[in-house]
């Protein structure tokens, strides 16, 4: 898995996860979630751009 992304904004979860709100996170806003899965429907481009709006 190396050095994936792990936002809950991409997770594949994100829609009834429970964790959500209680899930520790870096300084960066990553979390880690040791049931993030992501999303495969949300390409490369689109994770770019939530970064770029989550860094805002």
């Amino acid at each position: 898995m190396g050095t994936q992304t792990r936002y809950c904004s991409i997770c594949a979860w994100r829609g009834t996860c429970a964790k959500r709100f209680s899930v520790s996170k870096d300084s960066s806003g990553r979390v880690h979630c040791p049931d993030f899965t992501r999303d495969l429907a949300i390409k490369d481009a689109d994770i770019d751009e939530i970064e770029k709006m989550d860094k805002k």
